[in-house]
């Protein structure tokens, strides 16, 4: 029948696109940390304290949050958490998220000279920007976990940041097709990131949403993925549909990602 020829398909293509990105990553594992360097040198060329630059701009920008709304504003919640530890456990997650999405949809057009110059593997630069943010980002959020709720919290910063980086896959591979293809989303996508961060309970906890807006949580997996992490560190409630609505969305978009990029990949070329 044509709806299991449909559903036998569309899983042969969720597990392509779950076990392919990863093949692609171990076997281009020497051209991606190359890749890797090389943006780390760059960004960082000529400065005297070099790659620890990449570490320090995150902290430095924890560091002022944590100025304005913990010694300034004195920002308090009602409820036994302080409000700064909340923000910065959701924030780190937040921005690695951003910048990881942001740069994807530029990836192939950075990459563009080198791929028109030589023949280059085109399907591992989705992953560059993926795994250079989870690099730099897993070790902040490891030390910002450990100074506010404890060592033991170090190792969950980690995982945390390591399921993002692999809840990200497909959508590394979506917007870097559209990013090439679609040059209007560049100009619109700062805009969306942005409003993600109001609309997902980073600035202010899930119950103080007023009640008209509650929808907006349920249609947001950057909440359901929030909500997991504050009870993965703080012990804060969640319940199965924080869990259910990304992996719905994370098994929805894999296999098509995955697709839709390689039946783009002979056209790349031309765009570039």
């Amino acid at each position: 029948m044509p709806i299991f020829n449909f559903i036998k398909r569309y899983g042969r293509a969720t597990y392509a696109g779950l076990w392919g990105p990863i093949q692609t990553a171990y076997t281009h594992r020497y051209l991606l940390f190359l890749l890797v360097k090389r943006d780390m040198i760059s960004r960082t060329a000529g400065t005297l304290l070099g790659d620890a630059w990449l570490l320090f701009q995150p902290a430095l920008q924890l560091l002022g949050f944590w100025f304005l709304l913990d010694v300034v504003l004195k920002v308090k919640f009602p409820s036994g958490v302080p409000f700064i530890d909340y923000f910065l456990l959701g924030v780190l997650p937040w921005a690695f998220i951003a910048e990881t999405l942001s740069r994807s949809l530029t990836v192939l057009s950075e990459f563009g000279g080198l791929y028109q110059r030589a023949i280059f593997p085109i399907v591992v630069l989705p992953l560059f920007p993926l795994l250079l943010s989870s690099m730099l980002y897993a070790l902040v959020m490891a030390v910002t976990a450990g100074l506010l709720q404890g060592v033991g919290a170090m190792p969950i910063g980690v995982i945390i940041i390591l399921l993002l980086a692999i809840w990200l896959i497909p959508l590394c591979y979506l917007l870097a097709i559209m990013g090439l293809f679609l040059k209007d989303i560049s100009q619109f996508f700062p805009f969306l990131i942005t409003i993600t961060l109001y609309l997902t309970p980073i600035l202010y906890m899930p119950d103080l949403m007023p009640e008209p807006m509650h929808w907006v949580l349920t249609i947001n997996p950057i909440a359901d993925l929030m909500a997991l992490i504050h009870a993965s560190i703080q012990n804060l409630s969640w319940n199965w549909a924080n869990i259910v609505r990304p992996l719905g969305i994370w098994l929805l978009l894999l296999g098509p990602a995955w697709v839709l990029f390689h039946r783009a990949e002979p056209h790349i070329r031309e765009m570039l």
